[in-house]
């Protein structure tokens, strides 16, 4: 199963879809509300803002947009090796929980996130699950970033 799902990679690198990368654009709406561009036309934009007192909380803010990332990135790529594995997925959610702490100088910070996934598969299908559960997280780009961290540079130009 490992050669299927490294040869889905590999053709979808191919493809470009994700190997070279992608960029997005954030623009001001007005106080701490902002429209998020993507690289491609056919996705909508998103407008973020943060919670209250600071922003108008109109929606998620960069911490639940995050969370959402984490959840979704390993709910698909738990659901792509159960398809790869031919497991009839009947359902499929997933809960995010994110815990918030304080950094040695007080400094507000994603302290844990929780996944909790939740997967309906036939009964026959439950072995084919099992093989999948011990290695799909090794596989979502998003969360293996973020467990490892990621390299940020930042540059302001006025």
């Amino acid at each position: 199963m490992e050669d299927n799902l490294s040869r889905g990679q590999a053709s979808e690198a191919k493809a470009g879809s994700h190997a070279e990368g992608f960029s997005i654009e954030i623009e001001r709406i007005q106080d701490y509300e902002f429209r998020v561009k993507f690289d491609k036309e056919q996705y909508a934009e998103l407008i973020t803002d943060e919670p209250q007192p600071i922003g108008k909380d109109k929606a998620p803010n960069a911490s639940r947009i995050l969370a959402a990332a984490v959840g979704n990135c390993l709910t698909a790529s738990l659901l792509f090796c159960t398809e790869k594995s031919r497991a009839n997925v009947k359902s499929l959610r997933t809960k995010v929980k994110v815990e918030n702490a304080r950094n040695e100088r007080g400094r507000l910070r994603i302290g844990k996130i929780g996944v909790e996934i939740f997967p309906v598969v036939d009964e026959q299908d439950r072995p084919k699950l099992q093989r999948c559960l011990d290695k799909f997280e090794e596989f979502c780009v998003v969360t293996q970033s973020v467990r490892h961290g990621i390299d940020v540079s930042v540059s302001v130009k006025s």
